[in-house]
C-alpha cells in the first residue's frame, strides 16, 4: 500500500518531499533543511540581501528580499535565512516600502531551498504575518531590543529603558551636521532637510550661520543642565534637528507651553516670555524628543540628571517644562512616518540606540502618570 501510495504520487508529478506536512521551524533549523520541503519560519527581520554573503541595514535598495535570523541583533550572514517576497506581498514586506519591519518578527511559509545561491533560503512564500507589515511604515516593537524593559512599569520600567539606551555611538558636535542630514531628509527631496519648527524643506547645503540657513536646534535646551555641545547629551541627534536660524534664537532655551505670540518664519508656532510652541504637526515629536533625554540622562555618567517638571523660566537647572502639556501634545500627535524612519536610521546609521517613545508611546503615561 505505502509503495503503490509513493507510486501514485509519483505518477501525478508531485515528489515525496514537496508533499510533505508544513512545519514551524526556527530559521537555524531552516538554515539546516535547504531538502526543497514546505516549511513555516519564525524569526526577527535583520536587513535585505544583496548578494550570498551582503545583507544591508538601511537605505534597502528593493523590496524583492529580507533576510531572517533567531535574533534581532544577528549579524553574521551564516546565521540568516534569505526570503524572497513575492510580488504580492512587497508593499507590506518589502523593506525598502517598510524599512521600519527591520528588528521585527514575522512569520513565512515557503520552499525552504537555497536562494542568492549558495545560501540558504526560503523561495516562493505563500504565506506572511506578523511584524506590523499590513501597515506600511509601522515598525511594530523592534524585536528583542527591548526585552530587558518588559512587563516593567514606573521607575523599574524607567531604569530599564536607561540600561538599554544607554549602550549607543557617540557624536561629535562636528559630526551632528551629516547625521541631521541623513535623519531629517526631506522625503519628497533627498537634496533637502526638513526644518522641524518650521516645517520648511531647505537644501542640505545652507547649514551654517547666516540668516537664512538652517542650523543645529538642540530641543532640550543645552543651557537647562549647562551641557554645552560637548559630546554626551550636547551631541545626540535624538534632540538635535535642523532649523532655521533665525527661528532657532527665537526659541532660545525657552520652555515648551501652550500660547503665546505668533513667531516669523515659523507658521503655527507661538511664543511668550517664558515658553515656546511648535507647530501641531510636531507637537509629539518634542514631547518624545524630551521624554527620551530625561531617561537616557540620569546624571550617572558625569552629566546632569535631566528631567521635565510642570514649570516654565527653569532657567541652567537641568529641568525643562510642562510636563503635562508635553505629555497632553505626545498623546494628541503620535509617531509618524517621518519620526519613526528617523529615529530608524539613527539606530541603524548613527548612534544604534532608540528613543523608545516613538516605538512605545504608551511608555509615557507609565513612566510620567
Amino acid at each position: 500500500m505505502v509503495i503503490g501510495a509513493l507510486l501514485a504520487l509519483v505518477g501525478f508529478g508531485v515528489t515525496p518531499s514537496t508533499a510533505a506536512t508544513t512545519a514551524t521551524l526556527t530559521v537555524s533549523a531552516a538554515i539546516g533543511q535547504q531538502n526543497g520541503s514546505v516549511g513555516t519560519v519564525v524569526g526577527y527581520v535583520v536587513g535585505q540581501p544583496t548578494a550570498a554573503n551582503t545583507v544591508i541595514r538601511s537605505r534597502y535598495t528593493a523590496d524583492t528580499a529580507l533576510a531572517l535570523a533567531d535574533s534581532a541583533s544577528t549579524t553574521s550572514t551564516g546565521s540568516m535565512l534569505y526570503v524572497q517576497i513575492p510580488s504580492g506581498f512587497r508593499a507590506q514586506y518589502g523593506l525598502k516600502t517598510n524599512p521600519g519591519l527591520l528588528g521585527a518578527q514575522i512569520t513565512v511559509t515557503g520552499t525552504l531551498t537555497p536562494y542568492f545561491t549558495p545560501h540558504a533560503g526560503l523561495k516562493d512564500p505563500t504565506a506572511f504575518s506578523g511584524g506590523g507589515g499590513s501597515d506600511p511604515g509601522d515598525p511594530g516593537d523592534p524585536g528583542d531590543y527591548y526585552a530587558a524593559a518588559s512587563g516593567k512599569t514606573g521607575a523599574a520600567l524607567k531604569s530599564a529603558l536607561h540600561t538599554i539606551i544607554s549602550s549607543q555611538t557617540k557624536l561629535t558636535y562636528e559630526q551632528v551636521w551629516n547625521a541631521l542630514k541623513d535623519t531629517d531628509q526631506d522625503p519628497a527631496n533627498p537634496n533637502n532637510v526638513i526644518l522641524l519648527y518650521s516645517g520648511r524643506s531647505q537644501a542640505k547645503s545652507t547649514n551654517g550661520g547666516g540668516v537664512n540657513d538652517w542650523n543645529r536646534e538642540h530641543v532640550w535646551a543645552k543651557s537647562h543642565g549647562d551641557f554645552g555641545t560637548a559630546t554626551g547629551p550636547g551631541t545626540d541627534v535624538h534632540h538635535l534637528r535642523p532649523e532655521d536660524v533665525s527661528v532657532n534664537s527665537a526659541r532660545g532655551n525657552l520652555d515648551f507651553d501652550n500660547g503665546g505670540s505668533a513667531v516669523t518664519e515659523c507658521p503655527g508656532c507661538t511664543a511668550d516670555s517664558d515658553s515656546f510652541a511648535p507647530r501641531a504637526a510636531v507637537r509629539g515629536d518634542v514631547a518624545r524628543m524630551i521624554f527620551y533625554m530625561a531617561v537616557r540622562y540620569e546624571g550617572g555618567d558625569g552629566w546632569p540628571d535631566l528631567e521635565p517638571n510642570n514649570s516654565v523660566n527653569n532657567g541652567t537647572a537641568p529641568y525643562i517644562g510642562k510636563l503635562s502639556v508635553l505629555k497632553a501634545w505626545s498623546a494628541a500627535d503620535p509617531p509618524d512616518a517621518f519620526e519613526k524612519r528617523r529615529n530608524q536610521v539613527i539606530y541603524d546609521t548613527w548612534q544604534h540606540n532608540r528613543n523608545p517613545f516613538i516605538d512605545h508611546p504608551e511608555w509615557v503615561s507609565s513612566i510620567w502618570p
